[in-house]
Parts: C-alpha cells; sequence; structure tokens
C-alpha cells in the first residue's frame, strides 16, 4: 500500500498517516544499502531506526572500538537474524560496492576527517550534529558540500520531534502568530551520559556543551526568527556535573549550565536556557508573535518505560489548541531514539537519496547554528557580548557570513 501525501508534509499527525509499509519511492527497486560510521550510542540509534523503518537495508558498521561493535552487534541480533558486514577499514568501507549511501555518527571532533574519507566515495551522506567542534572546520565541510555530487544531510534531528514539527506548522505554515516577535527555548536535563573515553566530558573532543548539546536548539531558533544573528550574548559555567571528574590524568572542563540571549538583524529577539543537573527532562519552546503565544513542551525521561508526554498550546483566539492539545508519535516510533525525530530524519534522508526536496538542515544551516553557539561559548569565556560579524571574520568564515 503506497500513499500520494509525504510523510514530511503537515503536522506531525499527517505525517504518521502518510506512513506506509515500505519506501513508496523505492518500491521497485532494491532498498539502498546503509554503512554507519560509529558504533556507539547515536550510531546504534541509527542502526534501530534504519531497521525499524525498513526502508534501507543497513550493510554494515565500521568502528575502532570493539567495544562499541560488540554492543551494535548484539543490538543488531536482538532486531534480525540478517547478515550484518563489520569492516575494520573506514577508507575499504565507505568504498565498497556493497554500500549505497553513509551515516557518519562519531565523536564530534572526528567529524571533519572522517567527513573527508567518507567523501571520496561521492556517496549520499548523513553527518551527525554538531557539523564539527570548530568554525573553520565547519566551513571546510561547507565547502566540501558546495560541490559534493550527492546528497549531504545535517543531523538537526530536532526539527522532526512532534511538538517542533506542530510548532512551526502552526507559526510558518499557517502564520498562526503573525509576525514573530520573539522566540524563547529551554532545557532541563540530566547530566552528560557515558560515551567512549568519556571524550564528551573535554571542551576540546566536543567543541563545548553549547556546541555539542544545544547545536539542535540554536537551529530551530534559527529557522523560527527568519533572519541572521547579530549579537550573541552568554552567560554560563561549571556548577554541579563532573566537577572533580577525571579520566586518564585529565579534569573534565564541561560546562554544565549557561543562559544566551541572541539578537537578529530582522529584531527577532531569542534566548535560550540549559540545565544539566536535573533528574528528569523538560523542553519548551515559546514563540511570541503580534497575535498571541505558541507554547511547545515535552516532559520526558532517560529512565526506562516512561513515555514523553509534549503539549502545543497556541494562545490565538478561536485557535483549536488555546487551551493546549497533546502532541506526539506512536510509540513504536518515539521509543525508537530521540521521540521519533530520528526516524524521520531517515525518512529525510530516503527520500533525498531519491530526489525528492525535503526540510532537512542544509550544511549552511548546521553552520548558522553553530555559529549562535560558537558565539554563546565565547561570550561565556570573555564575560560580555559577541558580535557576530566581527566573531566570524576572526574566525576566518568571514565571507560566509558577508554572503
Amino acid at each position: 500500500m503506497t500513499t500520494s501525501a509525504s510523510p514530511l508534509e503537515g503536522c506531525s499527525a499527517e505525517r504518521v498517516a502518510a506512513l506506509s509499509s515500505e519506501n513508496p519511492f523505492r518500491s521497485s527497486q532494491r532498498k539502498p544499502r546503509l554503512l554507519i560510521v560509529g558504533a556507539g550510542m547515536m550510531g546504534r540509534e541509527h542502526l534501530r531506526v534504519s531497521q525499524l523503518l525498513g526502508w534501507a537495508d543497513l550493510q554494515g558498521i565500521v568502528d575502532p572500538d570493539e567495544g562499541s561493535l560488540e554492543w551494535a552487534c548484539s543490538d543488531w541480533r536482538l532486531l534480525t537474524d540478517a547478515p550484518l558486514t563489520i569492516y575494520r577499514d573506514l577508507n575499504e568501507a565507505c568504498l565498497s560496492k556493497a554500500v549505497d549511501a553513509i551515516v557518519i555518527a562519531t565523536p564530534n571532533h572526528t567529524h571533519r576527517d572522517v567527513l573527508r574519507v567518507a567523501a571520496a566515495s561521492h556517496k549520499p551522506i548523513l553527518l551527525e550534529k554538531p557539523m564539527a567542534t570548530t568554525l573553520s572546520d565547519a566551513m571546510d565541510i561547507v565547502n566540501l558540500a558546495r560541490d559534493y555530487p550527492a546528497v549531504m544531510q545535517l543531523g538537526m534531528q530536532y526539527r522532526f520531534k512532534a511538538q517542533y514539527v506542530d510548532a512551526l506548522e502552526t507559526v510558518a505554515a499557517q502564520r498562526a502568530l503573525g509576525q514573530v516577535k520573539t522566540v524563547a527555548m529551554s532545557e532541563y536535563r540530566p547530566p552528560f551520559l557515558d560515551k567512549v573515553d568519556q571524550w564528551n566530558k573535554f571542551n576540546r573532543n566536543s567543541g563545548g556543551t553549547l556546541i555539542e548539546k544545544c547545536c539542535h536548539y540554536f537551529d530551530l531558533i534559527n529557522v523560527f526568527a527568519q533572519s541572521r544573528p547579530k549579537r550573541v550574548y552568554a552567560s554560563g559555567g561549571r556548577a554541579v556535573n563532573f566537577l572533580d571528574f577525571e579520566w586518564k590524568g585529565e579534569l573534565s572542563d564541561i560546562d554544565d549550565h549557561a543562559m544566551v540571549i541572541i539578537d537578529y538583524d530582522n529584531g527577532v529577539r531569542a534566548s535560550f536556557t540549559l540545565n544539566m543537573f536535573c533528574k528528569e527532562l523538560y523542553e519548551e519552546l515559546v514563540v511570541v508573535g503580534e497575535r498571541g503565544r505558541l507554547v511547545a513542551s515535552e516532559q520526558a525521561s532517560f529512565q526506562p518505560d516512561t513515555p514523553s508526554q509534549a503539549e502545543l498550546l497556541v494562545e490565538v483566539p478561536e485557535h483549536p489548541a488555546y487551551r493546549g492539545v497533546p502532541v506526539g508519535y506512536p510509540e513504536w516510533i518515539e521509543t525508537s531514539g530521540h521521540y521519533g525525530a530520528t526516524f524521520f530524519g531517515h525518512i529525510a534522508f530516503n527520500l533525498q537519496l531519491v530526489g525528492q526536496s525535503v526540510d532537512a538542515a542544509t550544511p549552511e544551516q548546521a553552520l548558522w547554528a553553530l555559529i549562535v553557539a560558537s558565539a554563546a561559548q565565547h561570550s561565556i569565556q570573555i564575560e560580555r557580548e559577541v558580535h557576530v560579524d566581527a566573531f566570524c571574520q576572526e574566525h576566518g568564515i568571514g565571507a560566509f557570513f558577508d554572503a
């Protein structure tokens, strides 16, 4: 059974209704075969989602860490009896004729170098967020993507979370709020989870908390603002988490909270709040326009068997969500990872493989999110506002900002 509607159009409920048991755009052809580079936590999420969606076949994985490979293979055996190739060499894996497309989910600081190896294949690539840890590395990726002969999608999956899909539909497509004036986002959550060699506890590997954790949110804020960031001010630091944490003789330096203010060229003002020493997870987006206020919120948990609860409230006269309505995806989608966002991120990638235009993050959009995050990290360090144009000039990407 197929449907003429796209599973990436409309509100979250309409997107679910448009799903079919197999990819309608590939029904007469064999499925594309994926390689996952990086078998850590995010790589295993991509493994699960690709198998659940069923629009592509997972051909193989590659990772230098034996523990991660063993864990990924264990996950795979719980899902299917299908064979899975374990590659030991990245270049061999990417160039293999058995691989049609590549998903990169390695630690942040490896993204540029891994991408360069993968790009030699000229195959479609899904690169996880953040695109890089420095603006210069990110600019290298943008320049590579401009002449790249295949799809290069950035893993800003939060564009596909149900409450943000519905918020974007309300604000952008329906223009229910009129002209947007302010945007505020917040995340309250537990500390960073354990990763291989604890790479996410150190700024040199992650790029900093606002880059590693928050580029998703800055991407969303940029989309709602529909303008270029002009000025960023941030305050934050280390209050509770990992204050005495040491790995192989090195002390952790990762921040655990921050507050960020962003001014945009078109007059929109935005803010972001992060706190990473809470017991449960709560996210909130508040967009205020000429006609009223929208609130998209989610209460979730890292505890097992605790489903998320998301709500959309639109305080515009006669709007059906004026008093708030529940939103979300079916449990079988939400439990696949990141509450369904990665599932629809894979749909976007598969649709791009067959030439359909989708609203997935481009390298240029990912760089704008990284610019905001990097400017905010820098603002925390220097304890004053950062003018984005001058900041970009100082980091060698002034031409991108001026373009």
